[in-house]
């Protein structure tokens, strides 16, 4: 009889979180919510934190809830959004809560930084798109702030890798993590240290980069005889919940571009080296780390956040809309013409999306009988929109791209994904919906050694999950 093994996975979003067994037995891979978590910020003195302790207080709770039903995993891994971390003092102790990325504290900072270190030569260092809320950017605002907590800092830790040592008392620097801080030299893969230090931030507070797969230890004694589990390893996994998405993608070859879909879209390609040049400077993508040494190379693109804002203007007007019923609406409209850019940053805080969408489209009024139109111009502008990323895409890839896998939760909308194949003329697989967790528990199996590659976890993905091809209607 095969020997099974069981993992969790805790994959912790911006406004929610899971907790996900994966089971392997005999070549065949099943996996099982059993807890979830809602997660979120608080308002503080005019500062926005991630309440972190909250945080750590709901992975306790799931592994409580394990250890009364008997189930021991073999290894637990965490992922988490980027860029945000955690002060640790000499003492081991978390010197405050975690800034969160929302907070406006780092707007103006990049032009101020350019001041020093010029945006190109920034770019060229890291390969890293420029965003306000860069690690980099969040360190600068907060040394020009003296912030006590990183003044007394011995280290940082970032999102996943804090969780982790709540758990476990170790400190690491997962590498899929720290790519995405503008930080990171892309040719050693470590911090790039004179970025730092000509910006007057220590670099001492800097952990060496470790590779996804590593064990950071096992849970602190008191946590393995308080939950009954017992000595557990904390596997550092790809720890961005990107990185970890794109290891599931249930691909054959290489000749791919994939989409990760859901309040925000993530649409770019999987590289062995990253693609560093004045082009892809002036079109503002993105160099981050993936598993077994590879680059994901992408650009952000604003998702279902429109109709998500849309819907909720809706039900204050009374109307509460499901799911189902938009996309039903967005059907009967297919035809509407109308088109919006989803990356315009009039889109990106607006008051009332649906009314900042009906001015952008000529001032067509926010009544009742339009909603179903305006749930077709955002399908239809995301197509587009996924079109011409994909375009830009096929210019930089060393490789034809010949089909695009749509993963995370916006891979279950079958008009969308209709809509995005049509556009580009290429397939779209669609699924998995859950490929953060998925990912996230591939890597550990492949640390216990069950698994070779990212090849066969992706064959493993393919075979144990579903997934649809929609094809291009010409």
């Amino acid at each position: 009889m095969a020997e099974q093994h069981t993992f969790l996975a805790f994959d912790c979003g911006a406004t929610s979180g899971r907790a996900v067994l994966g089971s392997f037995e005999g070549g065949t891979f099943s996996m099982e919510e059993v807890y979830r978590f809602p997660n979120q910020t608080l308002a503080i003195g005019g500062r926005i934190y991630w309440d972190v302790y909250t945080l750590y207080g709901q992975l306790l709770a799931c592994l409580r809830q394990l250890g009364r039903q008997g189930i021991r995993p073999d290894s637990i891994g965490i992922d988490t959004w980027g860029v945000d971390f955690g002060c640790i003092a000499a003492d081991g102790t978390l010197l405050s809560l975690p800034r969160a990325y929302r907070d406006p504290y780092t707007a103006g900072i990049p032009q101020q930084v350019f001041d020093t270190i010029p945006r190109k030569d920034l770019y060229a260092a890291t390969g890293i798109q420029i965003m306000d809320f860069n690690t980099i950017f969040q360190l600068y605002a907060q040394q020009k702030a003296d912030d006590a907590a990183l003044a007394a800092a011995e280290s940082i830790l970032f999102m996943p890798d804090l969780l982790s040592y709540l758990l476990t008392g170790r400190k690491v620097c997962e590498y899929t993590d720290a790519s995405t801080s503008g930080m990171m030299d892309q040719t050693s893969r470590q911090f790039n240290k004179s970025l730092l230090a000509r910006l007057g931030i220590r670099t001492d507070i800097l952990l060496p980069i470790v590779q996804p797969g590593t064990r950071v230890g096992t849970l602190r004694e008191a946590l393995a005889e308080e939950t009954g589990l017992g000595p557990v390893p904390i596997i550092a996994v790809a720890g961005h919940d990107t990185a970890s998405a794109i290891a599931a993608v249930p691909a054959a070859n290489a000749h791919f571009a994939y989409l990760s879909s859901g309040t925000w879209s993530l649409m770019g390609i999987e590289v062995p080296a990253p693609i560093i040049n004045p082009a892809s400077a002036a079109a503002n993508f993105t160099n981050e780390g993936g598993i077994d040494g590879t680059t994901r190379f992408l650009k952000n693109i604003t998702g279902m956040w429109l109709l998500e804002q849309c819907r909720k203007s809706w039900k204050e007007a009374g109307r509460d809309y499901s799911y189902p019923q938009l996309v039903d609406m967005a059907r009967a409209e297919a035809s509407f013409p109308g088109r919006i850019n989803p990356d315009d940053p009039r889109f990106a805080h607006p008051g009332d999306m649906v009314a900042e969408i009906c001015a952008a489209l000529g001032g067509m009024p926010g009544q009742a009988g339009h909603d179903a139109k305006i749930v077709s111009c955002i399908f239809h502008s995301l197509a587009e929109r996924y079109r011409d990323v994909l375009a830009m895409l096929q210019d930089f890839a060393p490789f034809p791209i010949e089909q695009l896998h749509i993963i995370g939760g916006g891979s279950a909308n079958g008009l969308l994904n209709q809509w995005t194949a049509d556009a580009i003329g290429l397939p779209v697989i669609a699924g998995p919906t859950e490929a953060t967790a998925i990912g996230n528990l591939m890597i550990q199996a492949r640390a216990a050694g069950l698994v070779a590659d990212r090849w066969q976890m992706r064959r493993l993905v393919a075979e144990s999950c579903a997934v649809k091809t929609f094809y291009p209607n010409r």
